[in-house]
């Protein structure tokens, strides 16, 4: 038998106990199993980065990321704005039923390609032949523009909560915009300490952020339990309000999901991780679906807990923290200590998640630049030799969270335009690769894989699209109509979600398809 032909029986004999579901033993110098290997082969990449999550901390990276009972705690405002507690409870319910079947879908597509490119890899496979390189090239750029300017985002929430924590110990305190800005490049940079110097022992660190989490949960629940009066529940379950000034409750209730959707928003974030994940295809869709039902049950929990316990809704509203969790926390405890100290459990948790949305961020744009998308991409998609880490595409992800923060010092408004732009596009990803998936099923069998959604699948994709579509169209609304809409209250997010897209179709003409490799003219299944 010629070498040939030895090589292409591993290659099955491998590629066989992969999908059979066996644990494959470490071959690999970066720790990779042999299934990991072959699927590099497969998807046409060479492994560059050390494979040292495994399921604990891949579970850790990607509850702590989505941080979801925290963060339903900082934008609960908005819920309560448009839906009163019965709309931040049964939204919520609603949209954790509907982030399921995203999560679901999401998990099968990661153990089919587990890939850091993510969506735009897998719309390159799966779109139709004639679609596929402007398809994939348009999804990653949106991936790339929504984690960048999340990680913005994200960080001056941060910040902005340990301003409100300030306000409720020094009232005479006025916040200015260039104290959120240092408070945001402070944060980046300590996030960057994580994903450089301290990278090779990030897995251990997201295992122990993990622990924090629950830990956290319980610390921030009990007191809310034991020293909270509470709601007559009648009232908290069934009173929906309309602060926003919309024409109907039931426009306002939609209108108020979008607390929930960026809550439980991140179904992606440990994909992006998935070339350092040992066995990736097996152990990255099952931390998926255990992040989605981990953190989504603690969110209910917590979200049922702080609407029978806020007290008065429109006094919590009004508070100068500009966080009505941080109010209730202060009517609960009666104590400036005891508030700080529950307040600080979020911070902490909510910069852990900053310390992973680093990873991910830089990993999508590492990936999507070694697949030449991106304007500099042989300098962003550079690994430091030894870290094995990509080294230029973190600290680029610095620089522009730096600048982004810039924004801030001239105008607040713009800043958080250009931050409400997250949501929109990371949701815009989903819904064109689910498409293809659909599509893909339909035309033909998917590509093999070790975690699959079976007979159900299509279902579970459609219920996906489906969900996706109806709260895409619902974020672009601001939460304000009538009198109360201002420059201020304005939601931009069209104008820069648009803005981006002509900026991405342009350079696509103009450089991006000659540059551009999509990711299927590297793939070798069928060999």
């Amino acid at each position: 038998m010629g070498s040939s032909d030895k090589s292409s029986v591993v290659e099955a004999t491998t590629a066989d106990k992969a999908e059979a579901g066996y644990d494959m033993p470490t071959v690999s110098k970066l720790g990779g199993t042999e299934a990991d290997e072959y699927e590099m082969r497969m998807l046409g990449k060479t492994q560059q980065l050390n494979r040292n999550f495994r399921f604990i901390s891949t579970l850790g990276f990607a509850c702590t990321l989505m941080s979801t009972w925290e963060i339903g705690l900082m934008t609960s405002m908005f819920a309560l704005l448009n839906g009163g507690t019965a709309g931040l409870i049964w939204g919520y319910l609603a949209v954790w039923i509907g982030y399921l079947m995203v999560f679901a879908t999401m998990a099968e597509m990661a153990s089919m390609s587990p890939t850091s490119g993510g969506q735009y890899h897998w719309v390159s496979e799966l779109a139709p032949a004639g679609t596929q390189k402007f398809l994939s090239y348009l999804t990653g750029w949106v991936s790339v523009i929504g984690w960048q300017v999340g990680l913005a985002s994200l960080t001056f929430l941060v910040g902005t909560m340990i301003q409100g924590l300030i306000v409720l110990g020094n009232p005479n305190y006025v916040p200015q915009n260039w104290h959120g800005t240092l408070l945001v490049i402070a944060i980046a940079a300590f996030c960057i300490l994580f994903n450089t110097f301290l990278a090779k022992r990030l897995p251990m660190i997201e295992g122990m952020i993990l622990i924090f989490h629950l830990l956290g949960f319980f610390a921030v629940l009990v007191p809310l339990w034991v020293l909270a009066p509470r709601g007559d529940p009648q009232q908290v379950f069934t009173q929906f309000l309309n602060l926003g000034g919309w024409q109907t409750d039931g426009l306002s209730f939609m209108v108020g999901l979008l607390a929930p959707v960026y809550t439980l928003i991140g179904a992606d974030s440990a994909v992006h991780m998935a070339e350092e994940i040992k066995d990736a295809s097996v152990v990255l869709p099952r931390a998926i679906m255990w992040a989605a039902v981990m953190n989504g049950s603690l969110g209910w929990i917590m979200n049922i807990t702080f609407a029978f316990t806020l007290g008065d809704v429109f006094s919590i509203l009004e508070s100068p923290t500009h966080y009505p969790f941080i109010q209730v926390f202060y009517d609960v405890t009666k104590s400036q200590a005891g508030t700080a100290i529950m307040t600080a459990i979020i911070i902490v948790n909510i910069t852990s998640a900053c310390i992973s949305t680093v990873a991910t961020v830089s990993r999508q744009t590492w990936s999507f630049a070694r697949d030449g998308g991106l304007p500099g991409s042989s300098f962003i998609s550079k690994v430091k030799p030894g870290w094995n880490i990509p080294l230029n595409s973190v600290m680029l992800t610095f620089v522009i969270t730096a600048l982004l923060s810039l924004i801030n010092i001239g105008s607040s408004v713009a800043f958080n335009a250009i931050g409400s732009m997250a949501t929109t596009a990371i949701l815009g990803t989903y819904i064109i690769s689910f498409t293809c998936m659909v599509l893909r099923r339909l035309r033909g069998p998917l590509p093999p894989r070790r975690w699959s959604l079976g007979r159900y699948g299509i279902f579970i994709n459609l219920g996906a699209i489906s969900f996706l579509l109806i709260v895409w169209v619902f974020i672009f609304f601001p939460i304000f109509t009538g009198e109360a809409l201002t420059v201020e209250t304005m939601n931009w997010n069209c104008v820069m979600f648009g803005g981006s897209m002509i900026i991405a179709v342009g350079y696509f003409f103009v450089a991006g398809h000659k540059n551009y490799t999509p990711p299927v003219m590297l793939v070798k299944r069928d060999e």
